[in-house]
């Protein structure tokens, strides 16, 4: 099925990264993303369910601290918080802080704070 395409919607993100390498393989293999080499060379993903796209910057700072935060939805958050550590990354706020919400934020390759969220349960 082709993304949805509406007003509103958030469709592209960008990401700071230190090595594109190093934080396309992190997300591919964590969170499944599709990555893709475009015609100009540039690396580019698309979320497990191709609603979401975007990039990798470089020489941008990263997220290091929470302001605004993206969430990435998961359907086991202990399994993922498992694979982000298995992959070099930390738990910067572990399964529990937002109880009954299951969630957690880690800190990428590149720095930048993310969470994960897994619905129901």
């Amino acid at each position: 099925m082709p993304p949805t395409f509406a007003n509103g919607k958030i469709c592209y993100i960008e990401i700071p990264a230190i090595d594109i390498a190093r934080s396309s393989e992190f997300y591919e293999r964590v969170f499944g993303w599709s990555i893709r080499r475009r015609g100009d060379g540039s690396v580019a993903f698309d979320d497990g369910v191709g609603e979401v796209s975007g990039t990798w910057i470089l020489r941008r700072p990263p997220a290091a601290e929470p302001g605004l935060l993206i969430s990435i939805m998961v359907d086991n958050a202990a399994a993922t918080v498992d694979a982000i550590v298995a992959n070099g990354c930390e738990i910067v706020r572990p399964i529990g802080a937002d109880a009954p919400e299951i969630t957690a934020w880690f800190r990428d390759p590149a720095g930048n704070v993310l969470g994960i969220y897994q619905h129901g349960g």
